[in-house]
């Protein structure tokens, strides 16, 4: 670590211990902008992006009033649940799905429960596109579709904070680790370009471009391999939890 970088962490730890004594609107804001590159996300160009980002501030803002920095826990962990949460309530409050598109999403993400429930793995391209009756090129058109379905998407099945983020109760703290042991397994049964994406997604928070660069392809074929191994991981998550159902 750089001089320069020991520096700012002192910089950011004296801001905290100021802000929590005083209360000071000013430091709050210069807590926020320093924090400010949290909110960031992927979002499909229909969406009114300065209002989803302005949630995600709000998010933020919350945050910073309720962080305990004498905690064992790093504050990124933690804003993060509070800023992906004010996004996911701004997106429910507006409902911007279609009906058309939640019913093409519920068919491909059933057919996708079915075809792997058979198979006991991941179902490929060719194998979706025959059981949904339609060309490898639709299929294709149909993904980049359901990309919109899948801005913070695994957020639905995280419906409590998590642990380390709240003062969750013992049966709460058991929940959410059982989820994210299933969600281990579910990352870990998917197909190698996926599995890679959703860790460097979810695990060390790139950007859909920044992934794009490192795997070297397009950033639109990084989107559609996100959107595919999300409806897996659903898939998956669903079979344990028996909650899809035809």
């Amino acid at each position: 670590m750089t001089m320069e970088s020991n520096a700012t962490k002192v910089d950011v730890i004296m801001l905290w211990k100021k802000y929590k004594a005083t209360k000071s609107v000013e430091l709050r804001n210069r807590l926020a902008e320093h924090y400010l590159p949290l909110v960031k996300i992927g979002l499909p160009p229909h969406l009114d992006k300065d209002d989803l980002l302005s949630s995600g501030f709000f998010g933020l803002m919350d945050a910073i009033d309720r962080f305990d920095i004498d905690r064992n826990i790093k504050f990124e962990t933690y804003a993060g649940v509070r800023i992906r949460g004010a996004m996911l309530d701004y997106l429910r409050a507006k409902d911007w799905i279609p009906v058309t598109m939640r019913q093409k999403i519920r068919k491909y993400e059933q057919t996708v429960y079915r075809l792997e429930s058979e198979l006991g793995r991941s179902a490929t391209d060719k194998e979706i596109s025959e059981a949904l009756n339609i060309t490898l090129e639709e299929l294709q058109t149909l993904v980049g579709q359901c990309n919109a379905a899948t801005v913070i998407p695994l957020e639905e099945y995280l419906k409590t904070d998590s642990p380390e983020a709240t003062d969750a109760n013992p049966a709460d703290t058991a929940e959410f680790l059982e989820l994210k042991e299933t969600l281990a397994k579910a990352i870990d049964r998917l197909p190698e370009k996926e599995r890679i994406v959703v860790s460097l997604y979810y695990y060390e928070e790139l950007t859909l471009k920044e992934i794009s660069l490192i795997l070297h392809l397009s950033e639109a074929r990084i989107s559609q391999l996100h959107t595919k191994a999300i409806f897996r991981m659903r898939s998956h998550l669903a079979r344990v939890r028996g909650t899809l159902t035809n």
